[in-house]
C-alpha cells in the first residue's frame, strides 16, 4: 500500500506549524497585478501644483461603471490614478482601495507603503473586504507601520466575515495553528469551506486533509478525494499528490493505479518528493505503469536526496546490475545537480 503523507507531514505536503510563514507565502495583493506601465508614463498624477482631475464620464442609466478599476485592469495606472482619486473624494471604498494598491505597489506613483496603509485603512473602516485583506498583511509584514500579527489576525477575521476567500483560508491556519486564537479545527473547517467553495485550490487541499483526519469535521474519505480533485486541477501539487495515493489506495474513489501513476509523475516533475518516491515504487513493482528500473532508481535517488527515506527502495537499486544502476544514476545526474545547487 501506498501511505498517506498528510497535512503536518515531515518532507513534504502542506505544513501548518509555521503558520505565519504560510501567511506570507500567500500574501496577495487586494488586486490582480498588471504589467508595469511603459516609462513614458511613469510620472506624477496629477502635475504638483495643478490641481487637475481627470473629468467624470457623462451620467448614464444604472450603476455607474467602476472607470478606474477597468483603466487599472489594462495597465493605466496613471489614469486610474487620477479616476480613483475622484471616485474617492465623493466616499468610494473601492477607489480607496485600489489608490492603496497604486501605492503599494508603485504602479503609477511612487511606492509608498504609508500612503498604501492610510488608504487601505480609510477603505477598510469603510467596510472593504479587500482592504481589509490587505491590510491584514501589511500589518503581517511590517509594511507601512510596525509588525503586528494581532492587528492582522483581527483584519483576517473582518475580511473573512465578509467572504473574502484568501482571508478565510488565512484565518483557518490560523485556527489550526492555536497561538493567536485557541485551537478549534471545526471553525478551521468553516472557514476553509468558503474559502473552497470560491474555488480556492489551497483551501480545498486543506479541507480534503481535514476530511481525510476526520479533524474538524466527520471523517469522509469520498469528501477529501471530491476536494483533491477540484485543487489538483487548479494545479495544486500537493493535492495531486494526495488524490493520487487515493486512487491507487482506492480509498473514497474507484481504485485506479494507472491514474494513480500519471498523477504521481506530473507531480514529481514538478518537484515534489513525495510523488517522486511513489513514482520510484511504481516503476520498480510494475503496479500502475510497466517497470523500468532505470527509472525507478532515478527517482528513488531524487526523492532520497530531497529528503524521501525508503529502505525497500535502497535494497531495489542496491540488487540491480551495475550498468542498470549506472543508467539511473545518469538519469537522476541533472536532478541531483539542481538539488545541490545553492540558491542565487
Amino acid at each position: 500500500m501506498i501511505l498517506p503523507h498528510g497535512v503536518m507531514r515531515n518532507g513534504g505536503g502542506h505544513k501548518l506549524a509555521s503558520v505565519f510563514a504560510a501567511l506570507v507565502l500567500l500574501t496577495a495583493p487586494a488586486l490582480a497585478q498588471k504589467p508595469a506601465p511603459k516609462p513614458e508614463a511613469q510620472k506624477q498624477w496629477p502635475p504638483p501644483g495643478t490641481g487637475a482631475v481627470v473629468p467624470a464620464p457623462p451620467p448614464k442609466s444604472g450603476p455607474e461603471p467602476d472607470y478606474a478599476f477597468a483603466e487599472y485592469q489594462r495597465g493605466f495606472y496613471l489614469t486610474a490614478f487620477g479616476l480613483a482619486t475622484q471616485r474617492a473624494q465623493n466616499g468610494d471604498a473601492r477607489a480607496m482601495t485600489l489608490i492603496g494598491e497604486l501605492y503599494a505597489n508603485g504602479l503609477g506613483v511612487g511606492q509608498n507603503d504609508a500612503k498604501a496603509a492610510e488608504w487601505y485603512k480609510l477603505a477598510a473602516d469603510r467596510g472593504d473586504r479587500a482592504a481589509m485583506f490587505a491590510l491584514a498583511m501589511f500589518r503581517l509584514q511590517g509594511r507601512g507601520g510596525a509588525r503586528d500579527r494581532e492587528a492582522s489576525a483581527k483584519w483576517l477575521a473582518a475580511a473573512a466575515k465578509l467572504g473574502h476567500p484568501l482571508a478565510a483560508y488565512n484565518l483557518a491556519l490560523l485556527y489550526m495553528e492555536g497561538q493567536l486564537f485557541p485551537q478549534d479545527f471545526g471553525r478551521a473547517a468553516e472557514l476553509l469551506r468558503l474559502a473552497a467553495d470560491a474555488g480556492n485550490p489551497e483551501a480545498q487541499y486543506a479541507l480534503g486533509t481535514l476530511y481525510k483526519e476526520g479533524r474538524g469535521v466527520g471523517k469522509d474519505l469520498s469528501e477529501a478525494a471530491r476536494l483533491w480533485t477540484l485543487a489538483s486541477l487548479a494545479d495544486n501539487t500537493d493535492a495531486e499528490v494526495e488524490y493520487a495515493i487515493a486512487l491507487f489506495n482506492g480509498e473514497g474513489v474507484a481504485k485506479n493505479e494507472q491514474a494513480a501513476a500519471a498523477l504521481f509523475r506530473k507531480a514529481a516533475l514538478k518537484g515534489s518528493a513525495i510523488a517522486q518516491d511513489r513514482l520510484a515504487r511504481i516503476l520498480a513493482t510494475g503496479r500502475g505503469a510497466p517497470a523500468d528500473p532505470v527509472e525507478a532508481t532515478k527517482w528513488h535517488l531524487i526523492s532520497k536526496a530531497r529528503g524521501e527515506t525508503n529502505l525497500v527502495l535502497d535494497d531495489f537499486v542496491n540488487n540491480l546490475d551495475a550498468a542498470t544502476r549506472a543508467a539511473g544514476e545518469k538519469a537522476a545526474k541533472p536532478w541531483l545537480d539542481a538539488v545541490k545547487k545553492p540558491p542565487s
